[in-house]
């Protein structure tokens, strides 16, 4: 199985470490297909031309994932402030939204993008903060499609409505969501044609549909460090494990093992480095 995440990039600022991450949605998942035996995994978005834009492109080239296509833009790359709490969870206290590059500039699919993309086998995106790429998925029309639409706070039912038509796997985080709202989501969602639809709950168990088929996945016991990109992980695990064989409860497994592996370390996936000042 071949993946491409399309979408933002970032750098998580550890501010009690004095180091940044790579990080974003659509990147992490990518890495964490790449690790979990996908054939071949890249990244489509944007970086700036500084620290952090050159330091996630290496990063991309260590794992293995194909950057070609990533934009270079003048200007600096987005970047979230990070804390952790005593349990490890992250909470996020600063960003830079307003002035990164992705914020100035539109990510715009031209035909040899559309081309390119075309030779992997899925793509995953995400809501992005600023909107705009949700209106290029026509171009990939046909294409499956995982789509993670984040937390309520990102989308609303129209939202839904117009993403769905392109969507194969929509994935939701749901710490707060209770039994009967999970249900009444996952039955919408199906409604609007995608079969498969999956609700991260944080330490409560995952809850998966399979056209109208539940699964139930429980976290794998870990020794927590920092949940950074454990959401992200457990997609890109789920990927890679479900989307040529269809075994939902194998890949589920897998998932979980995978998320809870990446709890046991800084950064979505690694690599922090100092910040320069």
């Amino acid at each position: 199985m071949k993946i491409i995440g399309i979408g933002d990039s970032v750098v998580d600022f550890y501010k009690d470490q004095g180091k940044i991450y790579p990080g974003g949605s659509s990147l992490n998942v990518a890495v964490a297909a790449k690790r979990n035996g996908a054939s071949a995994a890249a990244y489509l978005g944007m970086v700036g031309t500084d620290q952090a834009g050159r330091h996630i492109l290496s990063c991309l080239e260590e794992e293995g994932v194909d950057g070609r296509r990533v934009r270079r833009v003048e200007g600096v790359t987005g970047e979230a402030v990070v804390t952790l709490n005593e349990e490890g969870d992250r909470i996020f206290v600063g960003t830079n939204k307003d002035t990164r590059v992705s914020s100035l500039v539109s990510l715009t699919l031209n035909p040899a993008d559309v081309e390119y993309i075309r030779s992997y086998d899925l793509i995953h995106t995400c809501v992005s903060i600023n909107r705009g790429l949700e209106l290029e998925l026509p171009k990939i029309q046909g294409m499956p499609v995982s789509f993670d639409f984040s937390s309520p706070e990102y989308w609303t039912k129209d939202y839904l409505d117009f993403v769905s038509p392109y969507v194969t796997y929509a994935f939701f985080s749901g710490s707060d969501f209770t039994e009967a709202y999970v249900e009444e989501l996952i039955g919408y969602v199906h409604q609007l044609g995608i079969p498969v639809v999956g609700i991260t709950r944080g330490s409560a168990p995952a809850v998966f549909s399979e056209r109208g088929r539940r699964f139930v996945q429980s976290p794998v016991a870990a020794k927590v460090v920092d949940t950074m990109g454990a959401g992200d992980s457990f997609i890109g695990a789920f990927l890679a494990n479900y989307h040529a064989s269809q075994d939902m409860e194998g890949a589920l497994k897998a998932a979980a093992e995978y998320a809870a592996e990446v709890c046991g370390y800084y950064g979505a996936f690694g690599y922090g480095v100092r910040k320069d000042v």
